[in-house]
């Protein structure tokens, strides 16, 4: 996978700090940086804005500006691709999974499960 969008998204999403900031403006929809910093002990808004920085090379998330205020949102489109490339390597192991789980719903159904019943009764 050489595609520099999702290697961006990648590297952005590596960082705990960065990650955390997605998951606040996730939940509140838009923040300023001074609304991010305030959140956060031991890093500061010039941290905090490198981190922004990343985050919006990547296409994580938008900028708007508002007079002096910078404001911060979500994009989907990079985390799309992220879902579908982690859906794309596990979906393998999880067929496998889903085959797995029905072949021991269908055994509980005949009749070995009262065998072992019986067995531990004894």
């Amino acid at each position: 996978m050489t595609d520099p969008i999702s290697d961006a998204t990648f590297s952005a999403l590596a960082d705990q700090t960065r990650r955390a900031i997605l998951g606040l403006i996730g939940e509140h929809g838009e923040l300023t940086v001074g609304e991010i910093a305030s959140r956060f002990d031991g890093v500061g808004r010039t941290a905090v804005s490198s981190h922004l920085r990343i985050l919006r090379l990547a296409g994580l998330i938008t900028e708007r500006r508002d007079g002096r205020y910078r404001h911060y949102s979500l994009t989907s489109t990079p985390a799309d691709t992220v879902v579908a490339f982690l859906a794309s390597v596990y979906q393998n192991s999880l067929e496998q999974l889903a085959d797995a789980m029905n072949e021991a719903v269908a055994g509980a159904g005949s009749g070995d499960a009262g065998q072992r019943d019986d067995e531990l009764s004894a």
